[in-house]
């Protein structure tokens, strides 16, 4: 373990999955404690995009974006089960400033009161929303990317699937922060760590328990169970090692790359799931220097 991220572990909240609800006052109130991200250098608004039911998002266009920048269609983490666009903010804000992509923080609805595909369709819906409304938003409709930490992150790799199975709009990019990718948890990663430091195994289960009912997983539901990777786009991916979702992760770059997708994966020593968010350590800014860098190559014109 990175001692900076060590020294952090007897301070991190306690959260049960297995209630949802105070689950989600717990990490809104974690969120609302911290500083406030900088502003200064972007107009933030909120919007509602019509869809069955509509769906809230937040975008962040940097000073610095000209007319036809690109973007990215960003999904926030949480195990399907917490997170929204306010505890997002700090997370999107950053990613919008170090990239100087606009940024459409996506507020979909969660589980276990709305389970799969509800949080997918939500995305979808603004992945479409975005490319038709381009010319409104000041951005390339050839140059959106879709992204996410975590459970975010699986559902932007099920957005690429969808977008890319339904001939949807086109995707250049996807940015895949520890994405949760296979329900059955059969990976040495997702089997061994059972007491890693804020995302567990037991957490994982329930996680997926929430989201998929007693339904089956599809590949859009858990992208790892697609059968075929090709023509997707480009992908960064990077995993913690003291993460379940690790192994899984690496196993879908090397399924991406086997299938001619470029992908830059980055697997940071020492870390674990979500410990970007102890910003003082040198690792993490490091990793959020590192994502907000690999959007500003790929969106670059």
């Amino acid at each position: 373990m990175d001692p900076e991220l060590e020294a952090f572990i007897p301070f991190l909240p306690q959260t049960d999955l297995d209630d949802p609800v105070a689950t989600r006052k717990t990490v809104a109130a974690l969120v609302a404690a911290g500083a406030a991200p900088d502003t200064s250098r972007m107009d933030v608004e909120d919007r509602t995009v019509p869809a069955e039911p509509d769906v809230a998002v937040r975008i962040y266009r940097p000073h610095t974006a000209s007319q036809g920048a690109g973007a990215i269609v960003w999904l926030h983490g949480g195990g399907f089960v917490f997170g929204d666009l306010d505890t997002e903010h700090p997370w999107a804000a950053r990613l919008a400033d170090g990239s100087g992509a606009v940024v459409v923080s996506v507020d979909y609805r969660r589980s276990p009161e709305n389970r799969f595909p509800a949080a997918l369709d939500d995305a979808y819906a603004v992945l479409a929303w975005t490319a038709g409304h381009a010319a409104e938003l000041g951005i390339d409709p050839a140059r959106i990317a879709v992204g996410g930490h975590s459970a975010g992150g699986g559902l932007a790799a099920a957005l690429a699937l969808r977008a890319r199975d339904e001939q949807g709009p086109a995707i250049c990019f996807q940015l895949l922060n520890q994405p949760g990718l296979d329900d059955r948890q059969q990976t040495w990663s997702a089997r061994n760590f059972t007491d890693t430091p804020w995302f567990t195994r037991d957490k994982t289960t329930a996680a997926w328990r929430h989201y998929l009912g007693p339904q089956p997983a599809t590949a859009y539901a858990a992208p790892a169970r697609a059968t075929d990777l090709a023509g997707l786009p480009p992908a960064y991916i990077a995993t913690a090692e003291f993460c379940p979702n690790r192994d899984e992760d690496i196993e879908y770059a090397l399924r991406l790359l086997r299938a001619g997708v470029p992908v830059e994966l980055h697997q940071w020593a020492g870390t674990f799931h979500g410990s970007q968010a102890i910003l003082s350590a040198d690792v993490s800014q490091r990793q959020n220097a590192e994502l907000a860098g690999a959007l500003r190559r790929a969106l670059a014109a």
